[in-house]
């Protein structure tokens, strides 16, 4: 019974897996799922999934509903009068289902052809480590545990009436000697910090915001399948930039200008005080409408990444959120100048149906 429990299990988290990847681009493009989000899982309403129905034999005769009257008498009830009709064409069943964010994480990784991240710096391979963790009858002698082996012998002796307190003399045999027990864990671990940078000024709306939200999730479930630690951390800016923390980074609007070097500089600024490249691998993703202040800040800004981000980082990803009101004209300046950077990724992002592709922009780069 169990077995076949599990059986059944399994098969159902099949469909549901097979769901989410037949619709897996609407998701991306959709956020009412993202503030369902628990610690390690997110919930996730799929669709077209078969619902159990009962249906009764044609073939057996008697039972409930048989008897006297005549065919289509209501049952329980009379008739009343019907409403404005129903409608003609069946219904979408929806399921929320719980989805472990690693299982999403490795979802999207297949959808996009994403390959594994290659994590670099000397402090980044995971080593594995002897950790003891519990007890054992069999064992090396330099592992014997004394106490245990001491503990064992005297109750042996005690239940057996040989143990004299006149003469207390613990004479352990095989049957006593007690071993600690050795387990392989993971060892340090790859250190990764994911720094996120958008301009709240004006110009930017809401969903270019709730764009630039979208793509985050997505980017930080995979990066997060990559890394067993890693650190978030939000910068904002319009003519200044500041740290600030997630809810503040996905919600703040300011009305000023744009000077995007001032985020360059304070993220610069933080990789060199808290995240030496030679131990971190360390993600940029910079999100924008694309219009700066002006002509020589775009020169300041080429003079930070190739100079001060750059050469530390393992990307530099800049996405620019078109609106109605921003020039547009940051990215393609970057593309001018930066050709065939390994570790630069720009992407322009139209609206909610091009996430998909810049997230793979973004990420297929494995590093």
């Amino acid at each position: 019974m169990v077995l076949t429990i599990e059986r059944d299990q399994n098969r159902f988290k099949q469909i549901v897996r097979g769901a989410i990847r037949r619709n897996l681009k609407r998701y991306i493009t959709r956020r009412e799922f993202i503030g369902r989000r628990g610690k390690d899982f997110v919930s996730i309403p799929v669709p077209q999934v078969e619902i159990p129905t009962f249906r009764y034999d044609p073939r057996s005769v008697g039972g409930v509903g048989q008897g006297e009257g005549e065919a289509g008498t209501a049952i329980g009830a009379e008739r009343g009068e019907g409403g404005p009709g129903a409608g003609d064409m069946p219904g979408e069943h929806l399921l929320e289902v719980d989805v472990q964010l690693s299982e999403l994480a490795k979802i999207l990784g297949e959808e996009l052809e994403l390959p594994r991240i290659r994590p670099r710096g000397k402090k980044n391979i995971t080593q594995d480590k002897d950790r003891y963790v519990g007890i054992n009858r069999v064992g090396p002698e330099s592992l014997r545990h004394f106490k245990r082996t001491y503990k064992q012998a005297l109750k042996r002796q005690i239940i057996s009436g040989s143990y004299s307190p006149e003469q207390p003399v613990i004479v352990p045999i095989r049957e006593d000697l007690r071993y600690r027990a050795r387990k392989k864990v993971p060892g340090p671990t790859a250190n990764a910090v994911i720094l996120y940078m958008m301009d709240v000024s004006g110009s930017m709306e809401d969903e270019q915001k709730d764009i630039v939200r979208i793509e985050s999730f997505w980017i930080d479930t995979w990066l997060r399948s990559q890394y067993r630690g890693i650190e978030s951390r939000y910068v904002v800016h319009d003519t200044e930039a500041k740290e600030v923390d997630e809810e503040t980074f996905y919600h703040l609007r300011e009305s000023g200008g744009t000077r995007i070097s001032s985020a360059y500089q304070l993220a610069a600024k933080l990789i060199e005080h808290y995240y030496p490249a030679d131990d971190w691998n360390i993600y940029l993703f910079h999100f924008s409408d694309g219009d700066n202040l002006s002509d020589g800040d775009d020169e300041l800004c080429v003079e930070l990444i190739t100079n001060r981000l750059l050469p530390g980082v393992n990307m530099f990803c800049y996405g620019q959120v078109e609106g109605r009101y921003g020039s547009g004209k940051f990215l393609d300046m970057l593309a001018d100048r930066f050709e065939s950077i390994d570790n630069l990724a720009l992407s322009r992002i139209e609206g909610r149906e091009h996430i998909f592709n810049s997230i793979k922009s973004f990420l297929g780069k494995g590093r």
